[in-house]
């Protein structure tokens, strides 16, 4: 119902952000208000949740961190308040990366989640997400060969893992990259 608000930072406290919008003050539960500050203005990604008796805003600071959530919490046992625990207590990226590493570990360190909850949540996302890449190499043949890479079926996180050793490469064609990608992955899963 609402995709995003524009407004002025009104109020804040532990878990949510008030955002004054042409006279009307919404208040929105936020991963870390801490970040904002009373006055400022800012663009707030929100997901509305509705219930018998409670309509809910959530909101975001970006589309990424929206899109963890509503992923978060199509996972069994996971809900929107625990979602924002999850998404106070971390950053984006570390959700994503321990998320396709299936590091248990991580996850069972998040407020609210336990065990099974964490176990559930690597079954249900694991392979799913796709995380953000950063920039594109300024090798023009790096994101060539990359790309080819990802046509032949290997995951971000794949890719993500021999990323540096592909960059230190002397390899000057796609070919070559490809050739050597390849031969990374290969050794990584126990090949060579």
């Amino acid at each position: 119902m609402y995709a995003f608000i524009k407004g002025i930072v009104a109020g804040k406290n532990a878990d949510s952000v008030v955002i004054e919008n042409n006279g009307i003050g919404y208040q929105i539960a936020y991963p870390k208000p801490e970040r904002l500050s009373i006055g400022e203005e800012v663009l707030i990604y929100t997901y509305l949740v509705v219930r018998e008796e409670e309509f809910s805003l959530y909101g975001f600071g970006n589309q990424k961190e929206k899109e963890l959530f509503l992923n978060l919490i199509s996972v069994k046992g996971v809900g929107a308040k625990t979602a924002m625990l999850i998404l106070g207590a971390a950053r984006t990226e570390e959700l994503y990366t321990a998320i396709s590493l299936g590091n248990l570990t991580y996850l069972k360190g998040l407020p609210g989640i336990g065990a099974k909850t964490a176990s559930q949540i690597l079954l249900d996302l694991k392979g799913k997400l796709v995380q953000e890449e950063s920039a594109p190499s300024a090798n023009p043949l790096l994101n060539d060969a990359t790309s080819a890479l990802r046509a032949m079926g290997f995951k971000a996180s794949e890719l993500q893992a021999i990323a540096k050793d592909l960059q230190a490469s002397n390899e000057k064609s796609v070919d070559g990259l490809v050739k050597l990608g390849l031969r990374l992955m290969q050794r990584r899963k126990g090949g060579l």
